[in-house]
């Protein structure tokens, strides 16, 4: 009897009840809300939905994400596999090359100028640089915090990886993605703030038809162009180029089939699942986590903000041809930040159609971001 009563001791001491802290209750409370907006409000599922499991695992049972060292047989948990990949800057880059076989660049080289409204909305980058540095950073802290603002959670990984701020990579990967995720909720106030009906309701031309020629060199040149002044940014802006390559090319249809669907959703599931694992309330429930938060949103804000005043400083330029809403569409969220300025502008008027000239800015505030994260891997001396 004494050895039953020893078994169903030693069972009951083994259930996460007795492991569990009141920090790991509010982050499962937490990771039960971001599910909830996902599936019940179709927030970017895509990237809710692994994340917030993750994050649901990891505080039920920690060692899920343990490293080898931490364990007693010398063996890493699951995610912990799936993690080190988004420490070697593995998985961001190959997410970009998904979004290159995925993206259509033809209304960023139909309208060029689209490149001024996407750098424009770099510069929440630069605004969170300065106030995290302000809040205490370190320098190289800072700079992966401020990639936050560009809404590109690949991107704030990668950096953050090549910065050696592996301790602040799972706070500033779930920022960045949660932002993501709710372009949505946070750019319509601003967008409208910002912007009078009149502008709102601007229709814009149809943007000019582009060649096969043209959409195969563009890749190749952006990458020529960008990677000799830049070389940092080769594993982001090259896999980004060399996916669009193999959409554009229409030689290796099996490559792009790959890139686009297989390869970019398996990829999506390590890094949402081990970026939510990060999210342990002994590493997420800091002060410094709470900073980073407010400054991702204000370096969120501060971008989609220079974004929409550049486009109403072109709407005055251009005599009332361009809509300012597209503006907001320069942050990296691909195709999110376009969807938003498309449905902002309906609501002003219906037959208001802006998604392609969107997509211009959102798919150079891709390239820009990745640049401005290789400017700031050369200011530091990273390779």
């Amino acid at each position: 009897m004494e050895y039953i009563f020893e078994t169903l001791g030693n069972l009951v001491r083994q259930t996460a009840f007795f492991n569990l802290t009141w920090g790991n209750f509010i982050m499962i409370l937490v990771a039960c809300v971001f599910l909830y907006l996902a599936i019940k409000k179709d927030y970017e599922p895509l990237l809710l939905v692994p994340i917030a499991f993750g994050m649901l695992l990891v505080n039920i049972y920690p060692d899920i994400i343990a490293s080898p060292e931490e364990t007693s047989n010398g063996v890493g948990g699951l995610l912990y596999y799936f993690y080190v990949l988004d420490e070697w800057s593995v998985l961001p880059s190959l997410i970009f090359m998904g979004v290159g076989a995925m993206t259509d660049f033809g209304p960023l080289i139909a309208n060029p100028k689209s490149f001024l409204l996407g750098a424009a909305a770099q510069f929440g980058i630069f605004v969170a640089y300065l106030g995290a540095m302000l809040m205490g950073f370190s320098d190289k802290a800072a700079a992966a915090i401020s990639i936050i603002g560009g809404a590109d959670g690949p991107t704030s990984i990668f950096l953050a990886g090549k910065l050696e701020q592996t301790a602040l990579l799972g706070p500033i990967a779930v920022a960045a993605y949660s932002y993501m995720a709710l372009v949505p909720i946070i750019q319509p106030p601003i967008m409208r703030l910002l912007t009078t009906e009149k502008e709102r309701k601007i229709k814009m031309e149809q943007l000019r038809p582009v060649s096969k020629l043209e959409k195969i060199l563009f890749p190749i040149i952006v990458t020529i162009v960008v990677c000799l002044i830049l070389p940092t940014t080769a594993p982001l802006v090259g896999a980004l180029m060399l996916g669009n390559l193999f959409r554009e090319s229409g030689v290796v249809k099996q490559l792009t089939e790959t890139a686009s669907n297989a390869m970019m959703y398996i990829v999506v599931i390590l890094l949402g699942t081990s970026v939510g694992a990060t999210a342990s309330a002994e590493a997420f429930l800091t002060a410094d986590t709470l900073k980073i938060v407010a400054l991702g949103l204000i370096a969120f804000a501060f971008g989609t903000a220079a974004g929409v005043l550049l486009g109403k400083l072109m709407c005055l330029v251009t005599k009332g041809k361009v809509n300012p809403l597209i503006g907001s569409a320069g942050v990296s969220a691909v195709p999110m930040a376009a969807r938003v300025s498309q449905k902002v502008g309906s609501e002003a008027d219906p037959t208001n159609f802006l998604l392609m000239h969107a997509m211009g800015p959102n798919v150079a505030g891709v390239i820009g971001t990745a640049v401005a994260a290789g400017t700031f891997m050369a200011i530091f001396g990273v390779m």
